[in-house]
């Protein structure tokens, strides 16, 4: 490397800025200090919170078990200077230089980790009583009204949904929950699949209304579009979240339709010197023949090695992973592995009314992706077998007695 590199700066001295302080940013900038980065690394975050975990919020802390789920990274003993309350207004990559409410913040590199945020129910904007979970605040605010074990209508069947009337159940409160759909996780599962998870619902004591679209929220009351009048203290809204990228308006940066950063395989953007991990990015997959966007924990685990890597200019393998996550809810501990379509064909493992179960997806004689209820083994080993892309055996595939790994093909 000649003198002259060395005064311009090497990857490992350079100004890096991470937007976001969850657990994508979070990782990012450990990551980078884990693989020897020696410059600076700055982490702004929004909130005033020190950096946490999100999973505890629909559970731990909401019902008062845990009063925090932060982060256990020593900031100071890795050279991170972590800037909270600090909001992002603007990027500039002409300039490298991020806007922000305590003035302009000059980067070499800057990674986008903004998360995504929860989609609000049209009309519902400052009404009392309603409420929505995505962060430590939100849950703080139900906590007691989960205490007070009110009346509480959820807007949504969807993960979020479900792992809030679980824990609203647990406490003592009276639940409904209303789906437009006709079953509940209709943008995740198919109908066969999602369908018997809607008994887990009276089997906890939570009423599930299907087909059903909210009107108008009242003081103590959900009015739905056939006239019915739920009573409700509290209304909880789930219905979605989308890429946190609004910000990010006039910078150049491109954007899907979805609002994602359209990240490349290396989760580069358009910008020069510019990344986006975790919930706010999209990316390319080989492995699935389209772009993922993926609003899940493990993704935001992930993707920042693979950023902290290419920053320090090291030859990296494209991000490809295979996409994971869990739900607790209703009792049973769901997990999901892969990314399915339409036209893959699905093959039962057991009984879905029974305790445990599984149901694989098939792209010809490959397995694409496995759902796994109160199944960790499968899911485990199905999930090696979707990375692998070994040919697998349906008829083998289908006996819930039998291992995954020994049903491949030959």
């Amino acid at each position: 490397m000649s003198e002259q590199t060395v005064r311009e700066g090497t990857p490992k001295e350079r100004r890096v800025v991470v937007v976001g302080a969850g657990m994508a940013g979070v990782q990012t900038a450990v990551a980078l200090r884990e693989q020897g980065f020696t410059g600076t690394v700055t982490v702004i975050g929004a909130e005033p919170h020190q950096p946490y975990d999100r999973p505890p919020l629909s559970k731990a802390v909401l019902l008062g078990t845990s009063e925090g789920s932060a982060f256990e990274v020593d900031f100071d003993s890795l050279g991170i200077d972590l800037r909270l309350g600090c909001e992002a207004l603007a990027v500039r990559p002409a300039d490298h230089e991020v806007d922000t409410a305590s003035g302009p913040l000059p980067y070499d590199v800057l990674v986008l980790a903004t998360g995504a945020e929860p989609l609000l129910l049209p009309g519902t904007e400052g009404v009392p009583g309603v409420h929505l979970l995505r962060t430590l605040d939100d849950a703080e605010r139900l906590r007691p009204v989960l205490a007070r074990r009110h009346d509480i209508v959820v807007v949504g069947a969807g993960w979020i949904g479900a792992e809030f009337a679980t824990a609203a159940r647990e406490a003592g409160c009276a639940v409904t929950v209303v789906e437009a759909a006709d079953r509940p996780l209709p943008g995740a599962l198919p109908a066969e699949v999602a369908a018997p998870m809607a008994a887990w619902y009276a089997d906890s004591g939570t009423e599930l209304r299907t087909h059903a679209r909210v009107e108008r929220v009242e003081p103590g009351a959900v009015v739905l579009t056939d006239g019915s009048r739920l009573p409700a203290d509290a209304v909880v809204v789930g219905i979605g979240a989308r890429p946190a990228t609004g910000w990010l308006a006039g910078s150049g940066i491109e954007l899907g339709p979805d609002g994602a950063v359209l990240a490349d395989a290396h989760l580069r953007t358009s910008a020069e010197d510019v990344y986006a991990v975790g919930d706010c990015a999209s990316f390319p997959s080989a492995r699935y023949g389209t772009r993922l966007l993926i609003h899940h924990w493990d993704n935001a685990l992930q993707g920042p090695r693979t950023v902290a890597a290419h920053i320090l200019g090291e030859e990296t393998p494209v991000y490809d992973p295979v996409p994971y996550f869990w739900s607790e809810q209703f009792g049973r501990f769901v997990q999901y592995a892969g990314h399915h379509g339409p036209d893959d064909r699905a093959v039962w493992r057991g009984d879905p009314a029974g305790p445990s179960w599984s149901v694989c997806w098939l792209r010809g004689d490959r397995l694409v992706a496995l759902l796994a209820v109160g199944r960790p083994r499968d899911l485990a080993q199905g999930r090696r077998l979707i990375e692998s892309a070994r040919p697998m055996d349906p008829g083998a595939l289908a006996d819930p007695a039998r291992p995954l790994k020994e049903a491949t093909a030959g």
